[in-house]
């Protein structure tokens, strides 16, 4: 079995998500002449005049931000959702093939520091620490009234991101989105079937097996999943029953901050770049959406796009946007590169 699963087509299951994806190994060898990405400048200034997220300068909204000193939360000047609760309007038919309904929500955006040229990579974990707790409040405060409350980071203009000044995001929704109903359903069928939750369950089987983990302290673990999609996707997992982030004592935020810190350094170290990536926290709903939250455990996604090098990357199309998603490299083999990283670093421990 380990030498099908290193060496010839298969498919994986996602326990996550019920979905399955193709493994294709032998085709991590081919050639590439396809598009090339420009990589991020080496140099950024801590400080940049016309930057609408460094401290005291006007956003593009007109609001002028404050002289900030450590994390800054503010309400996104362009939200993709109104707070506007209960929304009367029915923007379409009621069932059918047109079917809508009518959302609102809060969208936030997390200032990590307010140094331009500081990315969590950068940042002591002392630092991470702090905006560690910056989630947690943030996502108790939304979430006493939105079911979900959606805390994620792009990073770099490869992912999207709009503003080089590093930051996250915070989006909490009067809905459960389409992933959080997925992990949901996953998560309760685990629970019935073990007895206990299916990621506690997930990350006793990759902590004994070693061959995914990418790097691990007593309270943490991440690993590039059995099931990962991107070339060097990782799931942050926590050694502790845990169903949201506003639960972590401060030993377990410090504990989580240290493992990011070495998670994100030994990115960076892989093709020597600032590492883009879409990573974002996945905890058990708020109130009363989907009632009994022990199935959950607490769970963070690092997707990065980047393949063979800096400047190629992975691309999402045809087969996988038709029929389902493919990757070449294998997760085991992606774990060992990233773990190689993390050990010339610092011996692969957090």
């Amino acid at each position: 079995m380990e030498a099908i699963l290193r060496g010839a087509p298969h498919r994986r299951r996602n326990a996550l998500t019920g979905e399955w994806l193709l493994v294709s190994p032998h085709r991590a060898a081919r050639p590439w002449q396809g598009q090339v990405e420009i990589p991020p400048a080496e140099y950024r200034p801590p400080y940049v005049a016309d930057c609408y997220l460094c401290p005291g300068n006007p956003r593009a909204g007109g609001v002028r931000n404050p002289d900030y000193r450590g994390t800054y939360v503010f309400d996104n000047d362009f939200p993709s959702l109104l707070d506007t609760e209960g929304a009367s309007a029915n923007p379409g038919p009621a069932g059918g093939p047109l079917d809508a309904e009518p959302v609102s929500g809060v969208c936030r955006v997390v200032c990590f520091s307010p140094r331009h040229d500081l990315t969590l990579a950068d940042m002591p974990p002392e630092g991470i620490e702090a905006i560690i707790d910056v989630w947690a409040d943030e996502t108790a405060t939304l979430g006493r009234r939105h079911p979900w409350v959606q805390v994620f980071e792009n990073k770099g203009p490869m992912m999207g991101c709009s503003n080089p000044h590093p930051h996250g995001q915070i989006w909490a929704t009067s809905y459960l989105p389409k992933e959080a109903l997925a992990e949901d359903a996953r998560q309760r069928e685990g629970f019935e079937q073990y007895g206990r939750p299916l990621l506690e369950v997930y990350a006793e089987i990759e902590a004994a097996s070693g061959d995914r983990v990418v790097t691990a302290n007593d309270d943490w673990l991440a690993v590039v999943p059995w099931w990962a999609m991107w070339p060097y996707e990782t799931l942050v997992l926590p050694r502790f029953r845990v169903a949201r982030m506003p639960e972590l004592a401060p030993v377990r935020r410090a504990s989580l901050a240290r493992l990011l810190s070495a998670l994100l350094r030994g990115y960076d170290a892989l093709f020597g770049v600032s590492f883009p990536y879409s990573m974002g926290w996945h905890g058990a709903p708020s109130g009363d959406a989907v009632g009994d939250t022990e199935p959950w455990q607490l769970h963070a996604h690092f997707y990065p796009p980047l393949l063979r090098s800096a400047t190629v990357r992975k691309f999402m199309v045809g087969f996988e946007m038709l029929a389902e998603p493919q990757r070449d490299l294998t997760p085991e083999q992606a774990a060992e590169i990233l773990r190689d990283c993390q050990n010339r670093i610092h011996g692969g421990r957090a």
